[in-house]
């Protein structure tokens, strides 16, 4: 194994064709101990891990890295027509193989072969073992679910012969076992990883978080559970400052506005003693310049000790975290349906025949989990309660308000900006009122007003919450699909808070098992081999 592989990051920092500066004065280095990047949304983790990979140049800086680096970015996109080999950037070496296997001489081929001769019998294990065993490495990526393409993905990355592997977010479109699978194999790679994540199954198996923030960077030696410890105790340390802070600063103006009067008062007695005085007139003038300097200087002290305790606040608000984004819950009426979804003789659409017929009620404030591997067909039921699919057959009913958030976010038009498509949804409110309530979720007045296409998947998320919870009339129905996918660790504890809260009905697609447990689901509806199957939690 290698030992001496290391990424350094020396004053680096990046700013945005905008103008926008992301991070600076970025000093860190990363040796071959499975460490894990966590920060807020936006605050710039995928440009960081790409600036690591040698995929983007800082915009000031340096950063060194010994060996090579293999980065693969949160959204696989793949072609239409590809091939397996070619999403999982494994073709030219396998291509190479089967011309030499035919007979090819030439001397590229064998230099793109290299040492791995056995690279088509690894692939079609490795794809095995991520739960693709009817693949192989000429199979078109068309008939893939989303969650399929991540984890041929995912394999290519794993037999990339490289000293560095910088994933981001490796897991959002991974099911359960996909999850599962990908855990054991970071737990097995012996050399430098990076895992831009905020999912805590993989982060509890790092040995180490580096935190990015507006502040720079922080390295905790530990996994997530000792993070979260850590974090705790430094934010409520630092509240506790801030607090301190405030109150002294409150007893420290009361104080200056005493003596603020009181200098006020000697100025105005000695203004009347002068004007009583029997004196020369250039020599009550030259009193009165002495008096006015001597109270100008009394007077900037004191400004100078009020600067200092505002500094001191400011100080200790940039050292306490920026407030959590919040959701301002909607008022929802307090009775309705007592069934909210019905169906009869319900036929899913592009679904295995095991899986076509269900039968789907749900009943008003019940909270179920949909669950089952990728590809099953869990995000085709949303679909259709949305009335974006059509079943194939039977009628579905929905009888109150719902919101669709998909993977794809398309409540949020990718041109629109999140400001234009909240007042789309909501256009009696005022304008200030909707971006009170943005800002709470952390998207400043120049977020709301750019393209959402140009938004994190994280703000993204957090403005399709707000297009569904503050329309007029709110949903009442929330149907989610893997709504935790683009939250950060602060923006998941959140949305969990909220979830737990909401007082509507809930449909959820999810694969994490902690935000599942938080929320507090009634019931599961998973889809298996012997199709959908209901269980009571």
């Amino acid at each position: 194994m290698t030992t001496s592989i290391s990424v350094t990051l020396d004053s680096v920092a990046w700013q945005a064709p905008d103008g926008r500066s992301l991070f600076s004065n970025l000093n860190a280095q990363f040796d071959q101990r499975p460490t894990g990047l966590v920060g807020r949304n936006g605050v710039g983790k995928s440009v960081l891990a790409q600036i690591m990979a040698g995929l983007r140049q800082p915009s000031a800086g340096h950063c060194r890295r010994s060996g090579e680096a293999y980065y693969l970015a949160q959204q696989v996109q793949p072609r239409a027509g590809q091939r397996i080999a070619e999403l999982a950037a494994v073709d030219k070496r396998v291509d190479a193989l089967r011309r030499i296997e035919a007979g090819s001489t030439l001397q590229a081929d064998f230099d793109a072969v290299g040492e791995h001769w056995t690279l088509c019998e690894t692939l079609q294990q490795a794809l095995a073992d991520a739960g693709l065993q009817d693949v192989d490495a000429d199979t078109p990526v068309d008939k893939l679910s989303g969650g399929q393409c991540m984890r041929v993905a995912l394999v290519g990355a794993l037999l990339q012969p490289v000293e560095w592997l910088i994933l981001d977010e490796p897991s959002n479109h991974l099911d359960r076992a996909g999850r599962q699978w990908l855990a054991a194999q970071l737990q097995a790679r012996k050399q430098g990883l990076i895992l831009v994540s905020h999912d805590r199954l993989l982060l509890q198996q790092v040995e180490r978080i580096v935190e990015l923030s507006p502040q720079g960077l922080r390295s905790y030696g530990g996994n997530h559970a000792f993070y979260a410890q850590a974090r705790a105790g430094e934010r409520a340390a630092a509240e506790a400052l801030l607090q301190q802070r405030r109150n002294e600063r409150r007893k420290g103006e009361q104080t200056l506005r005493e003596q603020r009067q009181r200098l006020e008062q000697r100025s105005a007695r000695g203004n009347r003693d002068a004007a009583n005085a029997n004196q020369a007139p250039i020599l009550l003038g030259l009193q009165r310049q002495r008096a006015e300097a001597s109270q100008g200087k009394a007077r900037a002290q004191l400004d100078q000790r009020q600067l200092r305790l505002h500094d001191a606040v400011r100080e200790a608000q940039a050292d306490s975290e920026a407030a959590a984004p919040v959701l301002l819950l909607p008022s929802l009426q307090p009775s309705g349906p007592e069934w909210v979804v019905r169906s009869t003789g319900l036929q899913l659409p592009h679904v295995a025949p095991a899986l076509r017929a269900l039968d789907f009620n749900l009943r008003r404030g019940e909270r179920v989990a949909i669950t089952g591997a990728n590809g099953v067909g869990k995000s085709t039921l949303l679909k259709v309660l949305a009335g974006q699919l059509a079943a194939l057959a039977g009628e579905v009913n929905v009888q109150v308000p719902a919101a669709l958030l998909d993977q794809q976010l398309q409540l949020l038009p990718a041109h629109s900006s999140v400001l234009e498509a909240l007042r789309l949804r909501n256009p009696g409110s005022a304008e200030g009122e909707l971006r009170s309530r943005l800002a709470l979720l952390g998207l400043d007045a120049n977020q709301v007003q750019l393209p959402s296409a140009q938004l994190s998947g994280g703000q993204r998320l957090k403005a399709g919450l707000a297009c569904a919870l503050y329309a007029d009339p709110p949903a009442q129905l929330l149907l989610l699909d893997e709504p935790g996918n683009h939250l950060d660790l602060d923006a998941l504890a959140a949305l969990e808070e909220l979830l737990r809260q909401y007082q509507g009905s809930l449909l959820l697609v999810s694969h994490d098992e902690a935000l599942l447990q938080a929320i507090g689901i009634s019931a599961r509806l998973h889809a298996g081999a012997d199709g959908w199957q209901w269980q009571r939690d």
